[in-house]
């Protein structure tokens, strides 16, 4: 995709952020994400920049995704982190159903949720299988038409195989778990989903995540770098919004016992510019790496170990750096960033819970590193994501 096409699909995200805005508060509270977002959303196609054509996608290239991404962030991160999990789920499971149940991808406003946080078992019968079990961090599912559950398949005690595949089960079929008390990103709306002995047809078992072909560039992105870019996406639309919050509270803020403005004091200054540089470095990285795996990727080559470990450490550093950002820009904020109400206080905790997200945590910077130092690698991230 090029740039005047990607900058279109940023203009999409941008011409909605009145209403995400709007809608920000009542996800808070709802802790889940209002369905006129997730509406507008699929009305615009945003879900599915990320899958190829072939399956019915926008194949929007890598960096093309993380800007669609972070535009929404930038507005309200929970609204961000339920675009990266609609357009990630749809780009890794559309796959697999147009090979088997093509019709469910017809409807555009079609919504899919899923999760890979647990794997339930699927019991063969002679109508199908008999799914059950429960998973967790479903984002979005509140406004899913199709949830994927990750089984195993079964034949009384014995598993079939030691692949995963997806369950795809419409909404009514099943339950939603209220689970999702938390603190940063309430309005992720990442319940849990259960099921209980569900039949689902032979046609609704599809491939696991990847296990689908195309000639799509798309199609060869490791699972562990698609999962990490997107992430680090929703982080640096969160910082982004910290930094611009902070200038605006600067520029009105007197502090106390002080008759100077917060902007006019040096503290805030070095903090502002400190911020900035940071963030704007550990963008560029992450960018410039993806911009170079995708020229690698769309002349039929594949990464290697060491590129992919590169990348792992950059999307790690940049989740850090992101929260990182929120927190320098908090200190000279003072008691204005604890305040219930004030954009910073919310974007200090939504900016947390990315960062420790399984796929950009910290502790995947020792494993890359063991890679660079000419060691294996032992981490899900690297030495490879169950099927």
């Amino acid at each position: 995709m090029n740039a005047e096409n990607a900058d279109a699909l940023v203009a999409k995200v941008e011409a909605l952020a009145p209403l995400i805005a709007a809608h920000a508060d009542d996800a808070e509270r709802e802790r889940r994400l209002p369905a006129p977002v997730a509406e507008a959303f699929a009305r615009t196609g945003l879900y599915r920049v990320g899958a190829p054509t072939a399956f019915h996608g926008m194949q929007a290239s890598p960096t093309t995704q993380m800007r669609v991404i972070e535009a929404a962030a930038k507005v309200d991160g929970s609204a961000g982190w339920n675009l990266m999990i609609g357009i990630e789920t749809f780009a890794l499971v559309a796959p697999g159903l147009s090979g088997r149940c093509a019709e469910l991808l017809a409807d555009p406003m079609m919504v899919m949720a899923s999760s890979t946080a647990a794997v339930g078992s699927a019991q063969r019968t002679k109508d199908g299988w008999r799914v059950s079990g429960q998973w967790q961090f479903v984002s979005g599912v509140h406004n899913a038409h199709l949830f994927g559950a990750t089984v195993g398949l079964f034949e009384g005690d014995k598993r079939v195989d030691d692949l995963n595949r997806y369950a795809v089960v419409p909404e009514g079929e099943f339950e939603i778990v209220d689970t999702w008390h938390v603190g940063g990103l309430r309005g992720s709306g990442s319940h849990d989903v259960r099921l209980t002995d569900v039949l689902v047809p032979e046609a609704r078992i599809v491939p696991p995540l990847g296990a689908a072909r195309d000639e799509s560039p798309l199609m060869r992105i490791p699972l562990g770098t698609r999962l990490a870019y997107n992430k680090v996406a929703v982080a640096l639309g969160i910082a982004r919004a910290g930094i611009d919050a902070f200038i605006d509270l600067a520029s009105r803020k007197t502090g106390r016992f002080s008759n100077r403005k917060l902007q006019e004091r040096p503290f805030a200054q070095r903090a502002v510019a400190t911020a900035e540089a940071r963030l704007r470095g550990a963008r560029a990285s992450v960018f410039e790496l993806l911009e170079g795996f995708w020229e690698k990727l769309v002349a039929g080559q594949s990464l290697t170990l060491r590129e992919r470990a590169v990348f792992q450490i950059a999307c790690s550093d940049a989740a850090m750096a992101a929260a990182n950002v929120v927190e320098a820009v908090c200190e000279p904020a003072g008691t204005s960033a604890n305040q219930i109400g004030h954009p910073l206080e919310r974007i200090s905790r939504d900016v947390r819970v990315v960062r420790q997200h399984v796929t950009v945590a910290p502790h995947h910077m020792e494993d890359a590193g063991r890679v660079l130092l000419g060691l294996p690698p032992q981490g899900l991230m690297l030495a490879g994501l169950p099927d």
